[in-house]
C-alpha cells in the first residue's frame, strides 16, 4: 500500500473516532483545512464503517508495535487509558501513580470513571479496574488490592429516627440511597451469610451515579448507603456514620487490573502493572483464579 494511503487511513480514523475535524486535526498535528480536503465528513458511509472495523484495529496494533520499538531505545513513554470506579481510582490507582509518574515524565495516564463495565477494545482503553469477580474470562487479571468488604451505613440522625435493619430484607422499609449503573440500571445491594447470598432492591428519595455523592447524602442523614468499607472508614471512626448489617458483609476478592490477553502492550504499560501489583501477586488469566460469588460494583 502506498504510504500516502496509510496517511489517508489515519486521517479517516481520527475524524470518525473524534467526530470532529477540529479535534482530529489537533490529534494528527495538521490544519483543519488540510484534513477536510482528505476526509469529506465526520459520519462514515457503510463502506467507511466496514473499513473502520477491519482496518482500525490493525493500525492500532502497528502504532503500539512502533511505540514499543521506540521505547526499547528511549525512556518509556506513551499514553495509558484506564477505566475505573471512583473508589478504585482514589484508593489504588492514584497512590501508585503518585509514586511512579515523577520518574517517568513522558508517560501520560488518563483515568475515566465509569461504572458500566466498558468494552476495553471497542472504547480504546488499555486496561480497566474492577473487583475480581467482575473480570471476564478472556481477560488477563492482576490483583492490585487486598480483599474488600462492603458496608451499609447511615448517619446517627437517620438511625435515631429508624430502627436498624436486622436482616437485609428489612432494607425495603428504609430510605436507601441508590447507585445507577450506566448499562444495568439501579444496583441491587448484595449480601451473604453462612453461604446464603441475597440481592435486595432498595428504594429511597435519592439516586446518584457517583459514590462520592452517595457518601455525602448518607452523612447528611438522607438514608442508608451501601459503599466500600475503605471509603467510609474515616466517617465511621469520627462518628459521622454508623454501620448496620455488618455480619452480612463478608470480605470478597478486591480490585484487579484487567486487560485483553491478545493485545501487545508497551513498556510504559508494563511499568504501570508492576507498580500496581498487590504484594507481588502473579498475573492470572481470566476468572479461574478469582473468587466466585455475587458480582459487586464499587
Amino acid at each position: 500500500m502506498p504510504r500516502e494511503s496509510i496517511g489517508d487511513l489515519n486521517a479517516f480514523l481520527a475524524v470518525v473516532q473524534e467526530r470532529s475535524f477540529t479535534r482530529a486535526a489537533a490529534r494528527l498535528g495538521v490544519s483543519q483545512s488540510a484534513l477536510s480536503q482528505t476526509v469529506r465528513g465526520v459520519a462514515p458511509t457503510e463502506a467507511g464503517e466496514r473499513l473502520l472495523r477491519s482496518v482500525g484495529p490493525k493500525l492500532d496494533e502497528i502504532d503500539e508495535e512502533l511505540a514499543a520499538l521506540s521505547e526499547l531505545r528511549e525512556k518509556p513513554a506513551g499514553t495509558i487509558r484506564i477505566t475505573s470506579t471512583e473508589n478504585a481510582a482514589e484508593a489504588v490507582l492514584w497512590p501508585a501513580l503518585k509514586t511512579l509518574l515523577p520518574d517517568y515524565p513522558d508517560i501520560k495516564v488518563e483515568i475515566v470513571i465509569d461504572y458500566g463495565l466498558a468494552d476495553l477494545v471497542a472504547e480504546r482503553y488499555d486496561a480497566g479496574v474492577r473487583f475480581g469477580e467482575q473480570v471476564a474470562r478472556d481477560m488477563i487479571a492482576v490483583r492490585i488490592g487486598p480483599d474488600i468488604r462492603m458496608a451499609v451505613v447511615g448517619a446517627p440522625s437517620y438511625c435515631a429516627r429508624h430502627p436498624p435493619p436486622r436482616v437485609p430484607q428489612d432494607l425495603t422499609h428504609h430510605h436507601c440511597i441508590n447507585l445507577r449503573l450506566p448499562r444495568h440500571g439501579l444496583y441491587a445491594w448484595e449480601f451473604e451469610k453462612n453461604g446464603r447470598a441475597l440481592r435486595v432492591r432498595v428504594d429511597g428519595q435519592l439516586v446518584f451515579n457517583t459514590t462520592a455523592m452517595i457518601l455525602d447524602a448518607a452523612v447528611s442523614g438522607f438514608g442508608l448507603a451501601y459503599l466500600p468499607e475503605q471509603q467510609v472508614q474515616k466517617q465511621l471512626a469520627g462518628g459521622e456514620l454508623l454501620r448496620v448489617l455488618e455480619n452480612w458483609c463478608p470480605p470478597f476478592s478486591g480490585y484487579h487490573l484487567y486487560y485483553p490477553s491478545r493485545r501487545q502492550h508497551t513498556p510504559a504499560f508494563a511499568l504501570l502493572v508492576d507498580a500496581l501489583r498487590h504484594n507481588n501477586v502473579s498475573a492470572t488469566r481470566g476468572r479461574s483464579a478469582l473468587s466466585t460469588g455475587a458480582k459487586r460494583r464499587g
